[in-house]
């Protein structure tokens, strides 16, 4: 079981220093964690389920994702807690324990990089390393009250991780600063120092905030205040997503059905699209794993053990369907925000549920944030989801999203607006 000291974030603990003197380096005098699906020299991956582990070698190189960072001057403290074969958004692994969440410790923490949410949240690192396929990175930073930034699909190498499904494989990160964010953002992703550059719009998609349980008003009031103070309140647009996604992205229609039309806290063109997202990725799992699963018959623990089994039976039905449900929804959105337009939206529909929640009841909360989170998966969009302090005690977030290729745009915004933004959520929740 993972140590109480340390949140239960760490499967261990050790000190991996920058190679040459960090002086003068981009991330001198921070230290990191990194979720165990990255391969370090010298240490099993252990793709948080022990069978795994035991029946793989040792990492003989690192990363690429983790030299960056510590060629830049981090220093590593040691591997995170994950969900098992990054099959879940909950965070909870029966093997290793679940981390606990630092601002809602009745509440679970997130997946699948929990215990690298927990480490920034918790003040253990200044910042960690995951991984997001299907919202690995934005689920735990929404539910752990701090910064997540999933980028644009394939803009950092995801050589020496762990596949999960690779249509929506990514390296994220975490950090409970914005400038830290866009500090590590900038050596991972490789970008010069260029001037930032002013958005054209801010879309708030209307539609997808109604799936919310945070106040509507709090959220979008405090979002037009911020940008008006940086940028000017007339860049604030309103859309419904669901119906523009419906009307351009016409494969979708493979994926739509009667269950998920009559569901009321749904958008049904979001939820098909969450369906096409989930088979893809049953699918691709599959070929990564299905041979190992079949050959180990690893001890899985609940919910997961039904999703491999799902994933298990999935058949190449409908997959070309689904990779024109991805070249669609990526045309659509770059249509829809042109070069320097950002979606804002909610990142997960509400809070963290309890932990020890009923496994079938859990299992219908896990579908609902798929509608949100499925947007940039689908699209290979960049995404970030920013915190807004804790309603009702209980953490809360807000989400943007850019186009395909913007990362460095959308983090100098997220570094620009954060603290007001924040500061006028606080001050709505008061008066």
């Amino acid at each position: 079981m993972a140590r109480d000291s340390d949140y239960g974030a760490f499967m261990e603990r050790f000190l991996l220093q920058p190679s040459s003197s960090p002086h003068g380096l981009p991330l001198n005098t921070l230290t990191f964690a990194v979720k165990d699906i990255f391969d370090m020299e010298g240490y099993v991956t252990g793709f948080g389920n022990p069978d795994w582990a035991r029946t793989h070698t040792a990492a003989t190189s690192t990363a690429p994702a983790v030299l960056a960072v510590s060629r830049a001057g981090a220093t590593c403290v040691g591997k995170t807690v994950m969900d098992e074969m990054a099959y879940s958004i909950n965070g909870e692994n029966k093997h290793y324990g679940t981390p606990r969440n630092p601002c809602a410790p009745d509440r679970i923490p997130g997946g699948s990089s929990s215990g690298s949410a927990v480490a920034v949240g918790a003040g253990l690192v200044d910042f960690s390393l995951g991984t997001d396929t299907g919202g690995s990175v934005r689920v735990p930073s929404s539910y752990c009250g701090i910064y997540g930034f999933r980028p644009s699909h394939g803009a950092i190498s995801t050589s020496g991780v762990t596949p999960m499904a690779q249509s929506f494989d990514t390296v994220g990160w975490f950090a409970k600063d914005p400038v830290i964010l866009n500090s590590v953002g900038h050596v991972l992703l490789q970008l010069p120092e260029v001037v930032p550059v002013k958005p054209s719009q801010i879309i708030i998609a209307e539609d997808c905030f109604q799936l919310s349980s945070i106040p509507y008003d709090v959220v979008t009031k405090s979002l037009f205040k911020a940008v008006e103070k940086f940028y000017g309140g007339y860049l604030v647009k309103h859309a419904t997503l669901g119906d523009y996604v419906k009307d351009k992205v016409p494969s979708l229609k493979h994926f739509v059905n009667k269950e998920i039309t009559d569901q009321d806290y749904n958008i049904p063109s979001l939820a098909a699209l969450s369906s096409a997202m989930r088979l893809l990725q049953r699918y691709e799992f599959k070929n990564n794993h299905g041979e190992w699963i079949t050959k180990v018959k690893p001890d899985l623990g609940p919910g997961i053990s039904e999703r491999v089994l799902d994933a298990l039976r999935t058949t190449g039905e409908s997959i070309d369907v689904c990779h024109s449900v991805k070249s669609e929804l990526h045309t659509a959105l770059t249509a829809l925000l042109g070069d320097f337009g950002v979606l804002a939206l909610p990142t997960v529909p509400g809070p963290p549920p309890k932990l020890q929640t009923d496994g079938y009841a859990l299992e219908i909360f896990r579908a609902r944030p798929f509608s949100l989170l499925s947007i940039a998966g689908v699209s290979g969009f960049c995404q970030v989801s920013i915190p807004l302090g804790m309603y009702n005690n209980l953490p809360m977030s807000i989400s943007l999203l850019a186009k395909h290729g913007s990362d460095g745009f959308l983090l100098n915004i997220v570094e620009n607006i954060s603290v007001t933004l924040k500061e006028e959520v606080a001050a709505m929740l008061k008066s």
